[in-house]
């Protein structure tokens, strides 16, 4: 019987198979990364669309690396961070998404 993969995506942002699951779930186009129990992912989900656009990481430096921030909803500490990060980059009031 073979065994199971998943497709992760490295911190170039390019896939590969792996034999563990991922842990973190992201949006390919909004590049936003988050826990796999995300109330917000669930819901956009549900919505329908959402999926086709899901991508998987084995842990957050990889997600971050690969260009996505955290997910407001399921991590919003890590969301507060990357948002005064970026509001101290681009030098306004908000950051650049």
């Amino acid at each position: 019987m073979p065994s199971k993969t998943y497709t992760l995506r490295d911190a170039r942002n390019k896939p590969y198979e792996s034999s563990t699951p991922g842990v973190l779930g992201g949006h390919r186009k909004t590049k936003i990364y988050g826990r796999l129990d995300c109330r917000g992912a669930a819901q956009a989900i549900a919505r329908g669309g959402y999926v086709a656009s899901r991508v998987f990481f084995a842990d957050e430096p990889t997600a971050i690396a690969a260009g996505y921030r955290p997910c407001a909803v399921c991590m919003p500490e890590g969301y507060a961070a990357w948002k005064a990060v970026a509001t101290r980059r681009s030098g306004r009031g908000t950051p650049s998404e």
